[in-house]
């Protein structure tokens, strides 16, 4: 259904597929490898395609990614319109291919969709980090997730958000865990293996370091002095 809504997109704005660079597409697979062929190189969608081929809960997956984007960002020619415009989804896509790659043991392929896909895109999410299905990333342009980071479904998540270590914090299991249904707003940092609980709420420019509880709203930053400095990069033989 999605595939041909798009042709029907497409149909209606000949010129919008000239400007995508979209080549000919038949199914889903076909459609990914088109779009990613235009969006980052040929041999990125050629992987893309052959992973969304090879693994049918992924498609499920992106198929809930796109509906529920759609859905809560109100998108103008819906489903179809999100997959073909929206950087966020583009970038949860090649997220979720190099995910699969990393998962089957191929971690230097799994980093080279995210590097070249993160030029595209301008996120940078660790392919062994984990995302739930129906995923909202608006606009996409700054995220970061680390790698032990998890997400799971549902969850919402604006631009410039950083789920992150810290220097305190670099073990394993270092970065944080967002529980379903949680908003995360713009500029976001949150650090650190910790819990965003269910449905909770992030705002925007906020600094989180510590666990917040299921359904609850947390705000706002304060820098303040905590005592001597504890991380350096300097050389110390070299003196600078």
């Amino acid at each position: 259904m999605l595939v041909k809504d798009v042709k029907a997109l497409l149909a209606d704005s000949p010129q919008a597929a000239d400007l995508l660079g979209l080549g000919p597409f038949e199914d889903f697979s076909d459609l990914m490898e088109a779009l990613f062929s235009a969006l980052c190189t040929e041999a990125v969608g050629r992987i893309v395609s052959m992973t969304y081929r090879e693994t049918p809960a992924i498609i499920a997956a992106t198929e809930r990614d796109i509906a529920e984007t759609a859905r809560r960002n109100f998108e103008p020619g819906g489903p179809a319109a999100v997959l073909l415009f929206s950087r966020g989804i583009h970038a949860t896509i090649a997220h979720r291919v190099a995910h699969r790659l990393w998962q089957n043991g191929d971690t230097a392929a799994a980093m080279a969709v995210k590097a070249a896909c993160g030029r595209a895109f301008a996120t940078d999410i660790h392919p062994a980090a984990q995302i739930g299905a129906g995923f909202w990333l608006d606009h996409g342009l700054g995220f970061v997730a680390g790698e032990t980071t998890v997400i799971g479904k549902d969850v919402s998540i604006w631009h410039n958000v950083t789920l992150g270590s810290t220097f305190n914090n670099s073990g394993a299991d270092r970065h944080p865990k967002v529980e379903d249904g949680a908003i995360i707003g713009a500029g976001a940092l949150v650090l650190g293996n910790v819990t965003i609980g269910a449905g909770a709420n992030i705002g925007a420019g906020a600094i989180v370091l510590e666990d917040v509880p299921p359904g609850r709203v947390v705000v706002g930053t304060k820098a303040h002095d905590v005592g001597p400095a504890r991380v350096s990069f300097l050389d110390m033989e070299q003196g600078t």
